[in-house]
């Protein structure tokens, strides 16, 4: 069995865990939750390459992804984000979908898994 490295690891969750060649990412939410959905879906991008990098992966090793969208209705504006941060050729399989997230003010949240 191989060995599990966490990576920034709290009480309650780890940020990512890495096992068996791949990288775990918790759910990812923007910084600035006061932005407007195209900014809040950068900033969930962002910190997913951040963490990525951090486990030694990057978007190209990206397996699969969830998105959860607190309004479907926001679904063609993160589309246009997401398609200009994906690289082509290289999109995961993925799935979007509505629903409550933990703060009303949150528009977005994604989760990966990638490949080391």
């Amino acid at each position: 069995m191989s060995d599990i490295k966490r990576i920034d690891p709290g009480p309650r969750m780890s940020e990512a865990t890495i096992h068996d060649g791949r990288i775990y990412c918790a759910g990812m939410i923007p910084e600035d939750i006061s932005l407007d959905i195209t900014g809040q879906v950068k900033q969930a991008l962002a910190e997913i390459d951040s963490l990525l990098a951090k486990g030694g992966s990057d978007k190209t090793k990206i397996l699969s992804a969830v998105i959860w969208l607190a309004d479907i209705s926001d679904f063609a504006a993160m589309n246009k984000v997401w398609d200009a941060w994906v690289v082509p050729g290289q999109t995961p399989a993925r799935a979007t979908v509505e629903a409550h997230l933990a703060d009303p003010n949150i528009k977005v949240e994604i989760m990966v898994v990638a490949a080391i």
